[in-house]
C-alpha cells in the first residue's frame, strides 16, 4: 500500500474516533441534566449615621396676597440666613415647595376669594450633628412654624452595602460547605450569583421631632443603621 494513503488512512481513522468521542461527551452532557444546589447567604454591616435632613417651613395666612408673600419671603430669608450662620452649606438648603392657596367664601354667592395661606418648606441637610438641636431651635425662634424630623442618613452608602455583600456572599458559600460536607457531595464551580432583593437599611434607633419646646435645646442622637443585603448562590454538584 502507498505510504501517503497508509497515512491518510490512520488519521481519517483518527479522526473519526476523536469525533466519536466527542459525540457520546456531547450527547451525555445534552440529555443528563447538570446537577446543582442553591444556598442563600446574608450579609450584615452597622452603620453610623453622618446626615441629617430636617424639613423646615413658613406657613404664613391673611387676606392681602402681596403682603402676606412679603411677610412669608422676609421669615424664609431670615431662616436662610440663619443656617448659613450655622455653617450650613448653600448646596444642603433646598426648597422643596412653594404654594399659595386660595380660602373661599362659600357663603356668599357667587363664592369669592377671602384670603391666602402661603406655605414655603425648605429640606436641609446638616453635617455637623452636634447641631442639630441648636439649629431646630434657632429655625423656630427666626420664624418656622412647621418643623419636622431629623431624619439620619449615611452620606456614602455604596461602602456599607459591598461590605455586607461580601458577608452575604461568604456566609453562602460557608453554608454551602458544611451542607455539602454534612449530605456527602463535593461542591463544583459556582454558576450564579443573584441578589434576592434591594437592600435593606433598617434604623435601629431614630428620633423624630413632631413639636420643638424652645425654653431647652433638643438633645437628638443619630443611633446607628442595619444595612441587610441577601444573595442566593447556585453551585455545581461534582
Amino acid at each position: 500500500m502507498d505510504k501517503t494513503l497508509r497515512n491518510s488512512i490512520i488519521i481519517s481513522l483518527f479522526l473519526f474516533i476523536v469525533a466519536c468521542f466527542w459525540f457520546v461527551y456531547e450527547y451525555k452532557n445534552i440529555h443528563q441534566p447538570q446537577r446543582t444546589f442553591s444556598v442563600t447567604g446574608e450579609g450584615k454591616e452597622i452603620a453610623v449615621p453622618n446626615i441629617a435632613e430636617i424639613r423646615i417651613g413658613v406657613i404664613t395666612e391673611g387676606s392681602d396676597l402681596k403682603t402676606l408673600q412679603q411677610e412669608n419671603s422676609d421669615k424664609m430669608n431670615k431662616i436662610i440666613n440663619f443656617l448659613k450662620a450655622q455653617g450650613i452649606n448653600e448646596k444642603d438648603i433646598k426648597t422643596e415647595n412653594y404654594s399659595i392657596t386660595p380660602k373661599y367664601d362659600y357663603t356668599l354667592s357667587p363664592y369669592k376669594i377671602v384670603g391666602y395661606t402661603i406655605s414655603q418648606n425648605l429640606v436641609v441637610k446638616i453635617r455637623d450633628l452636634s447641631k442639630i438641636g441648636e439649629i431646630l431651635e434657632g429655625a423656630v425662634k427666626n420664624g418656622a412654624n412647621n418643623v419636622s424630623g431629623p431624619n439620619f442618613t449615611i452620606d456614602e452608602p455604596k461602602v456599607y452595602l459591598e461590605k455586607a455583600r461580601e458577608r452575604a456572599i461568604l456566609d453562602a458559600k460557608e453554608k454551602a460547605d458544611k451542607i455539602a460536607k454534612t449530605a456527602g457531595f463535593k461542591l463544583g464551580k459556582i454558576i450564579s450569583i443573584n441578589e434576592l432583593s434591594t437592600p435593606e437599611v433598617i434604623p435601629l434607633y431614630t428620633l423624630g421631632l413632631e413639636k420643638l419646646e424652645l425654653k431647652t435645646t433638643p438633645q437628638v442622637e443619630p443611633g446607628s443603621q442595619e444595612i441587610k443585603v441577601q444573595v442566593n448562590i447556585t453551585f455545581e454538584i461534582r
